[in-house]
């Protein structure tokens, strides 16, 4: 997987991994926690659903800005990493006060900026200006994120089902403590990895890491505003995708029937989640896993067909692949539409499992063609010196979908499901059509610069001698 791609890709992957198991393993039993533990209703839940996730991908951009002018990248990761655990060691204090939940939560969303967007950079970093495999290079290092989002909630389950409800939920999220303990001890240690690596693509002087690419002002002024075009775009999509963590869950919980299993299969996923009653036994959370098992699954072959097609001259340009993943998402909330109107607006559990999974299976496609793709694109064409915060608003543009996925949520309960779906459908339909209206802008603001004599007779769009 990782032949032909920088050494340093493997320090990412597995830092990233770990750092994704923590925050997954906390959003697998944050929806289930504050209904469960503090017994609020679901408009209070998915308020501070919406806004917790909102500051965690909008506190990358404070993130980015700090690496960028006063930290650098290395620094701030670890920073982020450190605080991050601690922020998860509050939340696993049983019994909390709501203040020191809230407390929490708010150290767990602001540190997260310090890691995240910084992480995505280095990645970049690691590959040749217009490198054809930046693209795989981003796919892989996604591949790493869903391992550890694989992982997570077939942890959340375990000790919340062995531990049992009054403390398993706590025992979770000491759980993503210790992933970003693994994940900041992965990081130091391979830095000398990451830092060869970074250095042997910067001696050949075709990395932005050695040299800003030379580009007029009229075209840096054309990139910036395709990012911010595909950044505005994009919150419709993150406003539906991250209902997998809410509505979907609810879904699970109030109108899926258990699993239909195998009795063989069944006590293994019994033993694997630590359930010994299975009268008892809470399957809403595993439903998680399928999203990055699907990924894990989808990535070696989606990579294969962009490459197949690449070959042939007919892979589409990064922000048409965005469009498409719009289309898929919009594709897969419409199966919902038809698990609702079937019976699942009755919450009476009557609904087949296959209809989540489904749904999940065409989000994934949705999203392998769209986060490490939008990751990549951001790479592409932010302007070195402002790389961490521009890379911090791609997230910005997430959490402001997942502050609306919150305030979305929150209707859940009043709306009928068909209708809810119907929305989410509708709102990723038009995020496809808007990508296709500025596509033409988009693939223009991402080809090279034509050479153009500045006010001191250098040329813009050369190397510099």
């Amino acid at each position: 997987m990782f032949k032909g791609h920088p050494r340093g890709l493997k320090v990412l992957f597995f830092s990233e991994m770990w750092e994704r198991f923590g925050i997954y393993t906390m959003l697998a039993i944050f929806t289930l926690y504050m209904g469960n533990y503090f017994d609020w209703p679901d408009t209070k839940t998915g308020q501070i659903y919406g806004i917790f996730l909102a500051l965690t991908y909008f506190s990358p951009v404070l993130g980015g800005y700090l690496a960028d002018k006063f930290w650098g990248f290395p620094k701030t990761i670890m920073v982020g990493a450190i605080a991050t655990g601690i922020g998860y060691a509050i939340l696993a204090i049983p019994k909390p006060s709501e203040s020191l939940f809230y407390l929490g939560l708010f150290v767990v969303a602001m540190s997260n900026g310090l890691f995240k967007a910084n992480i995505s950079v280095l990645v970049g970093n690691l590959y040749e200006k217009n490198s054809p495999l930046k693209d795989a290079g981003y796919n892989i290092f996604y591949m790493g994120i869903n391992v550890g989002a694989f992982l997570a909630p077939i942890a959340a389950t375990f000790l919340r089902n062995s531990i049992g409800p009054e403390y398993g939920y706590n025992a979770g999220f000491g759980a993503a403590a210790a992933g970003m303990l693994f994940s900041f001890i992965t990081f130091r240690l391979g830095q000398a990895s990451y830092n060869a690596s970074a250095a042997a693509v910067a001696a050949n002087g075709s990395t932005t890491m050695a040299t800003e690419e030379r580009v007029s002002p009229k075209k840096e002024k054309d990139r910036v505003i395709a990012l911010i075009i595909v950044y505005l775009i994009v919150v419709f999509f993150w406003m539906s995708f991250h209902q997998n963590g809410f509505a979907l869950t609810l879904f699970a919980e109030r109108s899926t029937r258990p699993m239909d299993l195998p009795e063989g299969l069944r006590s293994v996923l019994y033993v694997i989640l630590g359930i010994s009653d299975p009268a008892n036994a809470s399957e809403a959370e595993f439903y998680q896993v399928f999203n990055p098992m699907f990924i894990l699954m989808m990535t070696p072959l989606v990579v294969m067909f962009w490459g197949w097609l690449n070959k042939r001259g007919l892979e589409p340009a990064t922000p048409a692949k965005i469009g498409i993943g719009m289309m898929l998402c919009g594709l897969g909330f419409a199966i919902m539409i038809f698990a609702s109107m079937g019976g699942g607006d009755a919450d009476n559990k009557s609904m087949s499992p296959l209809w989540l999974i489904s749904s999940y299976y065409v989000q994934t496609l949705a999203e392998l063609c769209l986060s490490p793709m939008g990751l990549s694109y951001a790479s592409k064409m932010a302007p070195y010196r402002w790389r961490g915060l521009l890379m911090g608003g791609w997230f910005a543009a997430t959490a402001i979908g997942n502050y609306f996925a919150g305030f979305l949520g929150s209707f859940y309960s009043t709306w009928s499901h068909t209708q809810f779906y119907t929305v989410l459908t509708v709102c990723c339909f038009f995020s496809a059509v808007m990508i296709i209206f500025f596509l033409k802008k988009l693939k223009h603001a991402a080809e090279p610069d034509e050479p153009v004599e500045n006010i001191t007779g250098e040329v813009w769009g050369t190397k510099p001698s």
